[in-house]
């Protein structure tokens, strides 16, 4: 009796902090697409093209910022002060030492894709390094305590600030230093509202033999995230030598808006994964049942979404960003397909990290690299449209890699997890190819986007009613307890 009391109110904790971070960052995300929406409109591509060449080695030396400790902190038991103090002090070090290593290969990295430009872009938007060291513990405390109701604080206030700050110096004419300042303002202010409302502050201690400890889980981590950020940053690094800015700006934002979409459903789900697997990891069958929930319940809500979006590109594309950006909709749609299975690959990495097996994990990027950098090389030589077509193809073999451990550790297989997800990717074809007859009617882009939208919501919520398909149910009852809670 004691047991199912307790796995009830774990359950409504997880159901918590699932819509406290979904929540936080459909606002996040929702701000910064309206943001991005607006530069596009006001900036040229090209600019795009510079501040997209940046972001890729901010975000490569990114992943040193964490180390894997985060995940560590979040994973490991018993985790204390001197865990998270340790963990602290190395972070504030290591990511000065970062800052100062792209300080100075600034003017090589400017030099190698001659634009001169880049060199003081680089050294200002790197500061976001130093930064995430001194926000990052916090975030691993936050997740490992499933606090995520201070996240939606703290992301939507550094959000909505930023978006001020952009627009005006982009409207003002400041060009590649709008997005510069958007970015960094949001970091800044993000990090000090974390810091206010979140009460933990390092002690004065440390512990190399603690770090030592953390790092033997969490170097795998690292090197796993290091080669999944550069492999995934390869294409578009590759697009920026051998082709021009314009094409860069095309796949990027092609990539970008079905990755926002995505993102806000996976990054809630991979938050709350992690620390809610991890203190479940003495119960594969109970791991092997949160894997199995978020596959189902995260491909019900975006299969459909990026369904209906691949369908809609062209006018929503036209509509908002103007048609100087139609070449970027091949792109989006390929994007699509590939964010599409995305539940898939977080809910199985995630499972891994909770069960401990970091060492799986490297083993599994290593594989899937592998097979990606051959499609890349025989991708180069075709074009830009063929890069991201290989992205699609190492997206679908990657499935099966990254869900064949499972079978072992929980007792659940690829092909069980393509059942799983067979209703909903069902249901999102009709609903798809129904929506796309719309496109028929030679109707204005506003009205065929009033018309589709609304169109496919319907289909697919009634369909799911009628069938009875669990995801929608489970979902329906999730947000009931929501709101009971809440009263």
């Amino acid at each position: 009796m004691e047991d199912k009391k307790e796995i009830k109110e774990n359950n409504t904790n997880i159901i918590s902090s699932f819509i406290w971070r979904f929540l936080e960052r459909c606002g996040a995300q929702g701000v910064t697409l309206i943001v991005s929406i607006v530069l596009a409109r006001l900036l040229d591509p090209k600019v795009y093209g510079t501040v997209a060449l940046v972001t890729i080695f901010t975000t490569i030396m990114q992943i040193f910022v964490d180390s894997g400790m985060g995940s560590s902190l979040i994973q490991k038991k018993d985790a204390d002060d001197l865990d998270f103090s340790s963990v602290f002090y190395f972070n504030v070090c290591m990511c000065s030492v970062l800052y100062m290593i792209m300080f100075f290969a600034a003017p090589f990295i400017a030099s190698f894709y001659k634009m001169p430009e880049l060199t003081s872009v680089i050294r200002v938007l790197s500061l976001i390094l130093v930064i995430s060291g001194v926000k990052n513990v916090q975030q691993a405390y936050v997740s490992r305590h499933l606090m995520f109701k201070k996240f939606f604080f703290a992301t939507l206030g550094g959000t909505i600030g930023a978006a001020i700050v952009g627009i005006l110096m982009a409207y003002l004419g400041y060009g590649v230093w709008a997005l510069v300042a958007q970015m960094l303002f949001n970091a800044i202010v993000d990090t000090i509202i974390l810091w206010i409302t979140v009460k933990w502050r390092p002690k004065k201690m440390f512990s190399f033999s603690r770090l030592k400890g953390l790092f033997s889980f969490g170097w795998k981590l690292l090197v796993s995230a290091l080669l999944d950020t550069i492999y995934n940053n390869l294409r578009q690094l590759i697009i920026g030598k051998v082709y021009t800015k314009q094409d860069l700006a095309y796949y990027n934002n092609g990539k970008k808006y079905p990755e926002y979409l995505v993102s806000n459903i996976n990054t809630a789900i991979d938050s709350v994964l992690l620390p809610t697997m991890s203190n479940e990891q003495d119960h594969p069958e109970r791991v092997k049942s949160m894997t199995r929930r978020a596959i189902k319940t995260a491909t019900f809500i975006i299969m459909p979404l990026m369904v209906g979006f691949a369908v809609c590109a062209k006018p929503i594309v036209s509509l908002i960003l103007t048609d100087k950006w139609l070449p970027a909709v091949p792109y989006m749609q390929i994007f699509c397909v590939s964010f599409a299975f995305y539940p898939i690959h977080t809910a199985n990495l995630n499972a891994m990290k909770a069960m401990g097996r970091s060492d799986l994990f490297l083993i599994l990027e290593i594989i899937k690299k592998a097979i990606g950098l051959v499609t890349i090389v025989i991708a180069l030589k075709f074009g830009v449209m063929a890069m991201a077509y290989s992205m699609l193809i190492t997206s679908f073999i990657s499935q099966v890699v990254n869900a064949w451990p499972n079978k072992k550790l929980l007792g659940y297989s690829y092909l069980e997890q393509v059942k799983d997800m067979l209703p909903q990717i069902g249901l999102s074809i009709i609903m798809g190819m129904i929506v796309y007859f719309i496109s028929f009617m030679n109707l204005s882009n506003l009205i065929t986007l009033l018309i589709q939208v609304p169109l496919g919501v319907v289909v697919y919520s009634v369909f799911a009613m009628l069938l009875h398909v669990e995801s929608y149910e489970y979902l329906v009852e999730m947000i009931k307890s929501f709101m009971k809670k809440k009263d």
